[in-house]
């Protein structure tokens, strides 16, 4: 930290600001415990309530695992309980008794057989976050999840996670995801720290020099985010389904933000471990952060960050969607922490005031999950308030240090 952090001119340093960021964490989580459902956690709509049999999905229940044991490290009554439910979810219905690995629904009820990367790095960290909680059953699914994640998904020879497979692992598909791999990389600095080895930062470092340093910084530091089997980029992918809430097409703003966050937190859990940490994950960061701001912020005539553009950075998916604000205002804290510099509490604050005008949502509870353009609730492409992870998450980060794991961090601090 530099002298304007230290001087108390910074939000970060702000008792005040510190307080309102653990009220609002608060609410966000009891809001979100009405998301239990007999086979995990299924989502909210934008009242909070479960609408009539809403199914369980694992996305949700794994994020819903990894946030409900932050809480309860923080010392948030309960949540114990909550977790314990996902976990067994995870270990039961959700899961492939057959072939390992887990569904998307239980049992996969709606048909989809298929093994996700994506969701699956979702579980590694909801396993990794309850066993720093210290939750029966954590370890075991820990370990069931290292040996997926090794034993199909994690390609040595491509340094990077491969993207789907059918239910009995046969079918490679034939795409490489940029999603994926970012949050592969959350996972892995989270295993890197609850099991103790190096291996998954070097895999975390593989990663983010394939699609940072290689491909980001080709294309205006803004990611990539579709390719082939051979890492070519797909240009043309989803070009007829524009707003697609996971492979959306075009170049996706809140994501040059996440990786960022991201690049600084492997940087000083590399250097942490005494592992050699490059100088361009902090430089990438900056840049990844820069081009975010210039071409996803107030573009389009109204204040927000878009959620997609176009391969020439203009607006494309106008839509205002909550993860982004919540991953923008984590980068700035974390470009702020690790820099000091006085542009990074600028954007801070000002995504903090966004947020706090626009997406909180003071008569409902949480905040809402999408913007239209005229900033007023729109469901075009996330209906409800399913998600807790993002929003919670920001307001963790800018109280916790850089590297280890959010969970290891918060136990320390108790």
């Amino acid at each position: 930290m530099t002298d304007l952090t230290r001087a108390n001119e910074s939000w970060l340093t702000s008792p005040t600001h510190q307080q309102w960021l653990r009220d609002q964490g608060q609410a966000l989580v009891d809001f979100a415990k009405a998301a239990r459902v007999p086979c995990g956690f299924a989502a909210l709509d934008p009242f909070g309530r479960r609408p009539n049999n809403a199914p369980a999905d694992t996305i949700t229940t794994a994020r819903m695992v990894h946030s409900f044991a932050l809480a309860h490290i923080q010392g948030l009554p309960g949540c114990a309980p909550l977790i314990d439910h996902g976990l067994a979810a995870l270990a039961g219905p959700l899961r492939d008794a057959v072939h390992g690995g887990w569904f998307a629904r239980p049992a996969a009820e709606d048909g989809n057989t298929r093994k996700d990367a994506y969701l699956h790095a979702f579980v590694a960290l909801a396993a990794s976050s309850a066993a720093v909680a210290g939750r029966g059953g954590s370890a075991e699914l820990l370990g069931d999840t290292v040996a997926i994640l090794e034993g199909h998904f994690w390609s040595e020879a491509e340094g990077a996670l491969l993207e789907s497979f059918a239910g009995d692992w046969s079918d490679c598909e034939a795409y490489r995801g940029a999603n994926s791999n970012m949050h592969g990389v959350e996972a892995f600095l989270a295993l890197a720290d609850v099991l103790d080895e190096d291996l998954w930062l070097d895999r975390a470092l593989s990663i983010a020099e394939k699609l940072v340093h290689q491909h980001a910084a080709q294309s205006g530091y803004l990611p990539v985010e579709h390719f082939d089997s051979q890492w070519q980029p797909l240009p043309d992918y989803n070009r007829d389904n524009p707003a697609d809430g996971f492979r959306p097409f075009g170049k996706t703003p809140g994501h040059a933000f996440e990786w960022a966050r991201l690049l600084l937190h492997l940087e000083a859990a590399r250097k942490q471990r005494g592992l050699a940490a490059p100088e361009w994950l902090l430089e990438d960061a900056r840049r990844l952060f820069a081009s975010a701001c210039q071409f996803g912020w107030n573009v389009d005539g109204d204040c927000g960050i878009v959620y997609t553009v176009d391969w020439n950075h203009q607006p494309l998916v106008r839509e205002r969607l909550h993860w982004t604000l919540a991953e923008a205002s984590a980068a700035a804290a974390a470009l702020l922490q690790r820099s000091g510099e006085h542009e990074y509490e600028v954007w801070y604050q000002q995504f903090w005031d966004y947020i706090d005008l626009y997406m909180i949502d003071r008569q409902n509870g949480s905040w809402h999950h999408e913007l239209g353009i005229d900033n007023l609730p729109s469901q075009n492409i996330w209906p409800g308030k399913p998600d807790l992870y993002h929003a919670y998450q920001a307001t963790l980060l800018p109280r916790l240090p850089l590297a280890i794991s959010l969970a290891s961090a918060l136990k320390l601090r108790r």
